[in-house]
């Protein structure tokens, strides 16, 4: 195909997101008002169940321990009154994990992550209604199956990200916890370098830009996120854009991220008015751009059927390696619905009066 490119209290209440580079509280403390000054790894260390000092002391130099809403330091003396928050990147687990025989892509892998290249219609995290059928069930199956059950020390790796079920593309995953702290911090702190390439209706004025847009639940519709421009509400989510070829109705574009709020391009993309090519939840799934002619519609149904999800590729990733410090960078090729796609827009673009509209 052709590529374009109470020290007792604790608190577990999370979301669950997709897209998602949020840090999730695992645990709560409420430092008791009779509690005596005690080193805040040992603190921890006494209280939470198979964690070791090691484990404790790798959340802190990463910022994922917070007391009173700030990242400490290992010699910090914990106090009466204090609250301590316990951050990791995946939110906690409702089921056990169990090895699944599930075909998966892995483009690159060490002891310390694994890169692979999610097909669609796969669920990365088991959550409502997907218990099983899920990334991590098959990650379970092929470290098994490798040998390496063991050496994973949980069996099925971390999650440091996650990409919605029908996107396609590179997905990050730490083999253990060490890494996983280490790479959450670095999608915390926005330095990874993630581009996604798009296929949206119409045409942005702009060959390039930035989205900028609290993303937040719809008030209105459960299921979809939406953009709060006053900032009210939601919390802060910036895309970064480039145009990267022109079909007269759609246009193929590079989405760069700066943050990672659920469903984050497809919400901002529909924000500016230019929706996902085929994204039923967010409206990209109607004609909204291009003649009137019978022919014509009965083309965009049949693009429809070729890429019956939004059209959506996770294509980079870049970032720094937890344990070797250095620079990594790896791309994928645009998956064959996709790109069968973009050859049929491009051969009937190139046969149409673009002015007939």
């Amino acid at each position: 195909m052709k590529n374009y490119l109470s020290a007792g209290k604790m608190n577990n209440k999370v979301e669950l997101r997709e897209e998602s580079t949020e840090l999730y509280e695992h645990f709560r403390f409420e430092v008791d008002p009779g509690q005596e000054p005690v080193r805040i790894d040992k603190f921890l260390f006494s209280r939470i169940q198979n964690a070791s000092r090691n484990k404790i002391q790798y959340s802190i130099r990463a910022g994922n321990i917070l007391v009173n809403d700030k990242p400490t330091k290992s010699n910090y003396q914990v106090r009466p009154g204090d609250v301590i928050s316990v951050l990791m990147s995946e939110p906690p687990r409702e089921t056990e994990i169990t090895p699944e025989d599930i075909p998966l892509d892995i483009v690159y892998e060490d002891d310390d992550v694994i890169i692979i290249n999610k097909q669609a219609g796969l669920v990365v995290h088991p959550g409502h209604g997907n218990y099983t059928g899920t990334l991590l069930h098959g990650l379970a199956h092929y470290f098994k199956e490798s040998g390496q059950a063991k050496k994973v020390e949980n069996g099925f790796g971390y999650l440091v990200h996650r990409i919605d079920k029908n996107t396609t593309g590179l997905l990050l995953v730490a083999k253990n916890e060490e890494a996983q702290t280490l790479l959450a911090r670095q999608f915390f702190d926005h330095t990874i370098d993630r581009k996604y390439v798009a296929l949206v209706w119409g045409e942005p004025k702009e060959e390039e830009g930035t989205i900028t847009g609290s993303i937040g639940r719809n008030p209105h519709e459960r299921k979809q996120m939406t953009v709060f421009p006053d900032g009210d509400k939601g919390k802060e989510a910036i895309t970064h854009y480039k145009i990267l070829k022109k079909f007269g109705y759609v246009t193929l574009i590079e989405c760069q991220l700066e943050t990672g709020r659920t469903h984050q391009i497809r919400v901002h993309l529909k924000y500016i008015g230019h929706p996902l090519f085929n994204d039923d939840r967010y409206g990209g799934h109607r004609i909204l751009k291009g003649t009137t002619f019978t022919k014509y519609k009965q083309f965009v149904q049949n693009c429809f059927k070729i890429i019956p999800r939004h059209s959506l590729h996770a294509k980079s990733i870049g970032f720094t390696h937890p344990v070797s410090g250095k620079k990594l960078h790896f791309e994928s090729e645009l998956p064959d619905d996709l790109s069968e796609v973009l050859i049929k827009w491009e051969d009937y673009t190139a046969h149409r009066n673009l002015t007939e509209e």
